[in-house]
């Protein structure tokens, strides 16, 4: 497969992270989608900034891009304080884990993204941090080395996953607040999509609204990416104005058909329906043939696809669904057949 990023990809690209300060919601009033976490952390800052505390320590789960980060930043916000980030890969030993808790201000947030891929010793570093506020170092070397636990100020701790099943028990268990964040509903898609054509001062039809939404795969941030090239194309082809005919022509010249697939999902199915008639087909297999690593398939393609019931996942690998066939305008399997009766 090709190694170019993907448009309708769910993980963030050096374009996104330049505009992500200008439409990321500032507060849990502007914070679209996602409501009862909205209204659960909602309670929890206000009860936390009316003790003059710091916010209980929260575990943020779900694909990428449903605006873990953003709900980080929000608490932050609506607490007045600062918001240290950092991800699991970046602190690479415990040393620099102290580091960064040393400098943190009372109540400040430590966002840490990918918080899954902590290493071991990084990980069992951060208990006391989180149970008590203090850091435990050994200062000196050799036989004059000594094991001293240094305080911190209190803070909040936001860590993100896409993974929660990787998260060890002794970690999870230190979090008091663990919400999991679910895909969004085309009507929230659309009203995402609305504030940040204002941000963007980009004049938008209402059925232009609709049908990036439709393409968004249930994420804001494949929303407010095809925005942004639907901005492009008007402005260089339809004098600014995003219509729904300029929204289909700069689609479908990026190759995101009317669901949301690109050409990438539709080789995948592809591969599932006419390499081993409509499976069911082993994950290692389908990798092999496509020239991708299994966990890629795993973790970035199979998503999506399986949430709109284009794939299906059996003890015996995977299977195109009758939805599949049609999508790629071929009849589904005869009533029947082995693999019609697991559809």
């Amino acid at each position: 497969m090709s190694e170019e990023p993907r448009l309708v990809g769910s993980e963030a690209l050096v374009e996104d992270d330049q505009l992500d300060t200008s439409l990321r919601p500032k507060t849990l009033d502007e914070y679209v989608g996602q409501e009862a976490v909205r209204e659960q952390l909602g309670i929890q800052v206000e009860a936390a900034k009316r003790r003059g505390e710091p916010v209980e320590h929260v575990l943020l789960a779900g694909p990428p891009g449903l605006g873990k980060t953003t709900l980080a930043y929000i608490i932050g916000n609506e607490l007045g304080v600062a918001v240290r980030t950092t991800s699991g890969p970046a602190i690479d030993h415990a040393g620099a884990l102290g580091s960064i808790l040393m400098q943190m201000a009372d109540r400040d947030v430590f966002f840490i993204d990918e918080i899954h891929r902590l290493n071991r010793i990084v990980e069992e570093s951060l208990y006391p941090a989180l149970e008590d506020f203090t850091f435990d170092t050994v200062l000196g070397k050799g036989v004059g080395a000594s094991a001293v636990r240094l305080p911190l100020q209190r803070f909040t701790c936001v860590g993100a996953t896409t993974r929660q099943g990787l998260l060890s028990a002794p970690l999870r268990d230190r979090f008091g607040a663990i919400y999991r964040l679910d895909f969004y509903s085309r009507p929230e898609l659309e009203r995402i999509v609305r504030r940040s054509a204002r941000i963007l001062a980009l004049e938008v039809e209402e059925e232009a609204v609709v049908e990036v939404a439709r393409r968004s795969r249930g994420t804001p941030r494949i929303a407010n990416r095809l925005l942004r090239r639907v901005r492009d194309y008007a402005q260089v082809r339809a004098d600014g104005v995003a219509t729904a005919e300029v929204a289909n022509r700069a689609l479908a010249m990026l190759s995101v058909d009317a669901e949301g697939l690109d050409p990438l999902d539709r080789r995948i199915l592809e591969t599932i329906i006419h390499k081993f008639s409509g499976g069911p087909v082993g994950l290692d297999t389908i990798a092999t043939s496509l020239s991708e690593e299994p966990e890629t398939i795993e973790e970035v393609y199979e998503p999506f696809l399986m949430q709109q019931g284009y794939i299906q996942r059996t003890s015996r690998g995977r299977l195109a669904t009758a939805l599949a066939y049609r999508h790629l305008g071929l009849a589904p399997p005869a009533p029947g057949t082995e693999q019609q009766s697991l559809l």
